[in-house]
Order: C-alpha cells, then structure tokens, then sequence
C-alpha cells in the first residue's frame, strides 16, 4: 500500500503541466483543451470542496481565508489552485512554512486572487 502512496508523491512535473492537470477542476470536470468529461460536474465540485478545507494540511483554513481558491499542496513546494470557471493556477516554490506548504508559492497566490477578485469568498 505504501507503494502507491509514495508513487503518486514523487511525480514529477512542471508548473505547466500540473495547472493543465487541474484545468477539469476548474472546468466543471470537462477538461476545456480537448472536451473529453474527466469527471461529473459534481465530482470536480466535491473535490474542490476537499482542496479548499484540506488541501493545505493544518494550515487549509487559513489558506481559505488568505487566498480564498480551493487549492493542494505538497511537500515539493508546489501548490495547484483552482478558481473555479475561471483558471487552474500552479505554483512553485520549495521553501516550506512550518505547516508543509510553499511560503512563496502561498504568498503568491494570495496577492493574485486579491488582484484579480477570484476568491470564492
């Protein structure tokens, strides 16, 4: 079991493609680059909801509040967010904070959803 586990966290790949992974999420599930239905629409809503709550470890509320986007990150320093009808959004950056995500990464994010107005709150 742990096989899998540390499988899936040693993916490797970049900005690019990791905001290109997302873009279902935030395309109601239907991947908008070539039209094929990832997931049901409630399936792309219900793991938004578990990234925005979740996605960051012990710091998801704040991160919520801070940014405001469903988003997960990992211990890579990168962070994929998600605003929703709109952007799947990567970021990198390897400095942690204590709680496991990327300072930087963090920090950016949280002045573009400020600019641009796409937090869900």
């Amino acid at each position: 079991m742990l096989d899998v586990y540390f499988h899936q966290c040693a993916i490797a790949m970049t900005c690019r493609q990791l905001a290109r992974a997302g873009l279902y999420l935030a395309n109601g599930g239907l991947d908008p680059v070539d039209g094929d239905r990832v997931a049901r629409e409630e399936t792309a809503r219900r793991i938004n909801a578990v990234m925005l709550t979740c996605g960051h470890y012990d710091a998801s509320g704040d991160f919520a509040y801070r940014v405001g986007l469903p988003g997960k990150s990992g211990v890579g320093g990168g962070i994929l967010a998600i605003a929703p009808r709109r952007a799947s959004i990567a970021v990198w950056s390897p400095g942690l904070n204590a709680a496991g995500n990327s300072l930087v990464g963090s920090l950016a994010l949280e002045r573009l959803a400020a600019r641009t107005g796409w937090s869900v709150f």
